[in-house]
């Protein structure tokens, strides 16, 4: 633990590091970046960010980060996972490479690049269940679902039938985009790409609920 906070590291190998370091910053954590099981082993709570999850698994092996990060989330560390993060923390993953490495953080099942290629990204308006007020922009890149999760498995949002540009959400209507199990949030959205903090409010506060905890 770095200070007298927590300290929130973001996997910082790939993806979008920097808009996450700022959105927790802004939540009044210490945000800094990992590359290392050293730096791993200073942070209370990890955020995974969005990018290429194939990328990110063979790099996790490259700087030696795979099993440190198991191990800290078989612990209980708290960690979030926006996209290719809420891939990689996912027991299993539908039409990954086979060699893909999974951390297994969460009891559930995803589908990568289940809503089409970078020309079918879209925005639509999110009701996330643990975020008052108004309904969450979330922007979709690439992005999974998820198919199934287990019994210990919140599900905290789902695709509504209609996007925010008033178009039939067709197949992706109802499907699974927020999930929470105990102190490990995904999204299958980039909320840090928007300017609403909320999300990132919400992990942050999982955060300090279990370092009081500890």
């Amino acid at each position: 633990m770095i200070g007298s906070g927590p300290a929130v590291g973001v996997l910082a190998l790939q993806g979008d590091v920097r808009e996450h370091l700022a959105a927790l910053t802004a939540c009044g954590v210490q945000a800094v970046p990992v590359r290392r099981p050293i730096e791993l082993d200073t942070v209370d709570a990890l955020v995974l960010p969005g990018g290429e999850s194939t990328t990110m698994s063979r790099l996790l092996e490259t700087f030696d980060m795979l099993e440190p990060l198991r191990a800290r989330l078989a612990k209980g560390m708290p960690a979030y996972g926006s996209c290719a993060g809420m891939i990689l923390l996912a027991r299993e993953v539908l039409d990954g490479r086979p060699d893909q490495q999974q951390l297994g953080g969460l009891d559930v099942v995803v589908r990568r690049n289940a809503f089409g290629r970078q020309v079918d990204s879209f925005e639509t308006d999110l009701d996330i269940d643990g975020i008052p007020g108004d309904p969450v922009r979330a922007v979709f890149i690439r992005a999974p679902w998820v198919e199934s999760t287990g019994p210990e498995v919140e599900v905290l949002a789902t695709v509504p039938p209609v996007t925010a540009s008033g178009h039939d959400a067709g197949a992706a209507a109802g499907r699974i985009v927020a999930v929470r199990q105990g102190p490990v949030l995904a999204t299958a959205f980039h909320p840090e790409l928007t300017g609403d903090g909320r999300v990132h409010a919400l992990f942050c506060d999982l955060v300090r609920e279990a370092a009081r905890a500890a």
